[in-house]
């Protein structure tokens, strides 16, 4: 079936050769197999490892698919490159992309990770075909994404493209392919790299180019779409038609005859309603090259009608009992030589040695709420990122770079765990590699001045806008910057620097990575900053050179104390507390959630110079699918005690084990509590020699049974004992001489309760 001509862009057959013979008859048109491999999320995995096959198995694959059907394409659905493993990041990932092009891909959804670098790299470097500027060329596949439209006009990335199989003959069909990118884009990438783009909805987009295909004559039409789903179970994916997967598959037309889909980097295979009648399938192959999808489609090239559609993931390893794997292809030679360079370039520059570290640094982590393996979690405060953040404040520490005096880091940013070579234990050493491989983006660092009240914005943002692709995200803080929360309201309640009080009209130097900077992750706040300046340092350096001087004489240590914890009050608490009263609060985010991080089990409550008392039961369970902070949890009780200044004092928990330090400002009325006593002696008369008096003393603070000490004074002599449930003895020494006596009780003022005397009389007499 020809192609009427709509603007949109062809290609020709796909290795399929074309002979015409003069005077034959004229072919019957038959049935057509079309097969399409797709995947997604490969992010740079060139190398073997584990689950992940590596491009020269995936090559291998393609080829052989293709071997036994020349009516083959090779798609996927973005971020193909970016947050790359070293081998392909030290290199700019132009080892994936020569990879990929030897695996002949066709075709693929720009994803939010293809504009790491932004707009003009895609299309300049990425996409541009061997020139002048760009001698070793790019990608020799089609970037599609119908929702963006580029600055200026341009109409380099194109909404869609079609392959025609078997062109010129009675078996001619065509399939088209259409892309389109996450509408969250402007969340996931640095905003000045993407100035002048825009993201439009993918549904509308989507639609209108499907239904010019369908009017072109494509005899099927495949979505490659980089959004997926928040999970496997197909049963779920359009429960609800007003989300951002939801609405993908539930919304996209009729004219779309399948979704090949990415982002979550989850795996799945469902069958799904299509508009109109019928169902379509909906793929996904997960990440990493683990696994790729293949979609077998029947066209009657007589009718140009779709006749079957069918879709399988295609594993690329096995894993075995011993949690090994196994490759399933071999490697295509041509593919591994480009492998082969590129590990064997990136060794050279990986292998040299930072420092040692005490303990491994990890990012936040949750049991998958599906019974997976344990996975990420960007909501949950992390030693790794803060380690990250507090390399940046010290890298932008002069005053030539800022003075920096706090600094945040996304999560997003922070892509490995850091454990350094740790096969005989810790300490461990830690390679320029493994530094790459947690801060692959390489962004440069940004200094600014915020006033407090802006850095109480910034992270009340942590709370991402409705809609988000994640709803929380918890950002590194550097070391001496803390802060407390409202989890309710989602309020940022009190903040210090060291152990001051951040000032809203106060101004403060702030460091943070490029991406940030121009307000990536919906952190607009940072585009606010004022006497701006790029510091020239990349995040890497900045980490790289942190850790090599705090290593000079010892492995680095492990901070555990947490930066960010949540505090909740009662509902109609007082505005300030009396003596006696209870003060009565919630404390979460107390807990690391990495495999191998302290906790607390316990922690002191202190105010001031008074010690009141220790915490217990601190709960550090994750739960399941987290997407929050909220892990440690524990509520904190107490009376307020007397003697206090009248004012706001700070209460201050501290973590037994990790010394994570919550301050917070209550304030108190400086009452005391009334306290009562009652004291007397065992006998009236007294026998010099025989006999030695007891004092008994019961004290009582608002009628309840005292603490504290009482003191006991006569003859010279001092007593002093502690009450027992509100009550103390002390026995006096005998008596030497006759006639009246005086003896003292007083109780010793304490936190809670006021002091209180007794004089007690008793005559002693001659021993008969």
């Amino acid at each position: 079936m020809l192609l009427r001509s709509l603007g949109v862009a062809t290609s020709l057959t796909l290795g399929a050769s074309v002979l015409t013979v003069l005077g034959a008859a004229p072919a019957q048109a038959a049935d057509v197999d079309v097969t399409i491999i797709g995947t997604n999320d490969f992010h740079g995995r060139i190398k073997a490892d584990g689950a992940a096959a590596g491009a020269a198995a995936i090559a291998t694959y393609v080829k052989q698919v293709r071997a036994s059907n020349a009516n083959t394409v090779f798609a996927a659905a973005g971020d193909l490159i970016g947050a790359s493993t070293f081998e392909s990041y030290i290199a700019h990932d132009k080892p994936t992309i020569d990879a990929l092009n030897a695996a002949r891909l066709d075709v693929s959804a720009v994803g939010n990770h293809e504009l790491d670098k932004g707009y003009k790299d895609l299309v300049d470097r990425v996409m541009a075909p061997a020139s002048a500027t760009n001698p070793e060329g790019g990608a020799g596949w089609r970037y599609l994404a119908a929702n963006i439209v580029e600055p200026s006009g341009a109409d380099a990335i194109k909404a869609s493209m079609v392959k025609t199989f078997n062109p010129g003959t009675a078996n001619e069909v065509s399939v088209g392919f259409v892309g389109a990118v996450t509408e969250h884009l402007p969340e996931l990438v640095a905003p000045a790299g993407i100035t002048g783009l825009q993201v439009t909805d993918v549904v509308a987009a989507v639609n209108a180019e499907a239904a010019a295909l369908t009017a072109a004559g494509a005899d099927a039409v495949v979505l490659l779409v980089h959004e997926g789903a928040p999970g496997t179970d197909c049963s779920t994916m359009a429960a609800d038609p007003a989300s951002d997967f939801g609405s993908i598959v539930t919304g996209v037309s009729g004219d779309v005859d399948a979704i090949v889909s990415g982002h979550t980097h989850l795996a799945y295979d469902c069958d799904l309603p299509k508009p109109g009648g019928g169902s379509r399938p909906v793929v996904s192959a997960g990440q990493y090259g683990t696994t790729l999808d293949r979609l077998d489609l029947t066209i009657d090239a007589a009718a140009g009608t779709l006749t079957s559609i069918t879709a399988d993931p295609v594993p690329l390893t096995t894993k075995n009992a011993d949690n090994s794997f196994t490759p399933r292809y071999s490697d295509d030679p041509a593919t591994k030589a480009i492998v082969d360079a590129a590990v064997a370039a990136a060794a050279v520059k990986g292998s040299a040695a930072i420092g040692r570290i005490a303990a491994p640094f990890e990012r936040a982590g949750r049991p998958s709420a599906s019974g997976g393996a344990r996975e990420e979690n960007r909501g949950g405060e992390s030693t790794l990122a803060n380690l990250v953040a507090e390399s940046q404040r010290w890298a932008t520490r002069t005053a030539t770079s800022g003075a920096a005096q706090v600094a945040f880091t996304n999560p997003g940013g922070v892509r490995a765990d850091l454990v350094g070579n740790n096969s005989a234990g810790y300490p461990a050493q830690m390679t320029y590699k493994q530094a790459a491989d947690v801060q692959p983006f390489a962004n440069t660092l940004v200094n600014m001045r915020l006033t407090g009240a802006q850095l109480r914005r910034v992270l009340e943002q942590q709370w991402q806008p409705a809609g988000a692709a994640r709803p929380f995200l918890r950002l590194g803080v550097s070391l001496g910057f803390n802060y407390v929360y409202d989890p309710a309201t989602h309020r940022v309640t009190a903040m210090w620097l060291g152990t001051k009080p951040v000032v809203d009209d106060q101004t403060y130097s702030v460091t943070v990575s490029s991406y940030l900077a121009g307000g990536g992750d919906s952190f607009s706040v940072f585009t606010e900053g004022t006497d701006r300046r790029d510091t020239g340092q990349t995040d890497l350096d900045a980490l790289v050179s942190y850790v090599a001087a705090r290593t000079k004489k010892r492995a680095l240590p492990v901070n555990y104390r947490q930066r960010a914890v949540g505090l909740s009050l009662p509902a109609g608490a007082p505005s300030s507390y009396g003596a006696g009263d209870v003060l009565r609060f919630q404390l979460s985010s107390l807990a690391f959630t990495g495999t191998s991080d302290r906790t607390d089990a316990q922690a002191t409550v202190e105010v001031g110079r008074y010690r009141l008392g220790t915490v217990r039961r601190i709960s550090n369970a994750v739960a399941p699918g987290a997407t929050d902070d909220e892990s440690g949890r524990v509520e904190v009780a107490f009376r307020v005690p007397g003697g206090m200044a009248r004012g706001v004092q700070v209460v201050e928990v501290t973590g037994a084990t990790t010394g994570t330090v919550v301050r917070y400002p209550i304030r108190f009325t400086g009452d005391r509590l009334r306290s009562t006593m009652k004291a007397r002696i065992s006998r009236k008369r007294l026998l010099v020699g025989r006999s030695r008096p007891t004092v008994t003393v019961r004290v009582a603070a608002e009628g309840q049974p005292a603490t504290g000490l009482v003191r006991v004074r006569t003859a010279g002599q001092s007593y002093t004992v502690p009450l027992r449930r509100g009550v103390a003895k002390v026995r006096l020494h005998a008596f030497h001489r006759t006639g009246p006596r005086g003896v003292r009780a007083t109780y010793l003022p304490t936190l809670t309760t006021v002091g209180a005397r007794q004089a007690l009389h008793v005559r002693v007499v001659r021993h008969r």
